[in-house]
């Protein structure tokens, strides 16, 4: 859902990486389910993104 909405909103990863004070890195692994941030960056990404952190990310039955 991040990668749909940056893209929607125009935004690189390293431009929301810059807004939410983490690293291009940080942002591609979170797109790519290999890193699960922290509640303060979910609530950043979704500040930035202008989204709730609940449409942001599926918690609970995930498939690892």
């Amino acid at each position: 859902m991040i990668n749909s909405t940056r893209k929607q909103q125009k935004l690189s990863q390293a431009e929301l990486a810059t807004k939410t004070g983490v690293t291009r890195q940080t942002i591609n692994a979170i797109e790519n389910d290999k890193y699960d941030p922290s509640l303060d960056l979910a609530f950043k990404l979704a500040d930035v993104l202008g989204l709730r952190v609940d449409q942001l990310f599926l918690w609970g039955d995930r498939h690892d």
